[in-house]
């Protein structure tokens, strides 16, 4: 199959959970803890992100995230494209920060 910017796909977690108490605490970190083991990757505090080779390949993930869900808080997903991706600017402080690097595609013999 060949790579397509449109067929790529980027999921998105945004997140705002709970941290009053000792529960609460133990549920947001459990949270992280199981997008990290997912394949996520932390963009900020409560914004992960995951490449995902296609739709179905999301499709997955998504699942997976709804039967992760905490009990308390606010989860929400977005699905871009890779060419949508490719359009991302970061800043850190006033400078531009280098954009993402490209995933690269592994082959095995």
């Amino acid at each position: 199959m060949e790579l397509n910017a449109y067929r790529i796909m980027w999921l998105f977690v945004f997140f705002d959970l709970p941290t009053e108490t000792a529960k609460n605490r133990r549920d947001a970190a459990g949270f992280r803890k199981n997008l990290l083991k997912d394949g996520f990757t932390m963009m900020q505090y409560s914004v992960y992100m995951r490449h995902c080779a296609s739709s179905e390949s999301a499709d997955v993930h998504e699942k997976r995230i709804k039967r992760l869900l905490p009990p308390l808080g606010k989860v929400s997903i977005l699905r871009i494209t890779d060419k949508q991706f490719g359009n991302i600017i970061n800043f850190w402080g006033r400078a531009e920060i280098p954009k993402a690097p490209q995933p690269t595609q592994l082959e095995l013999f």
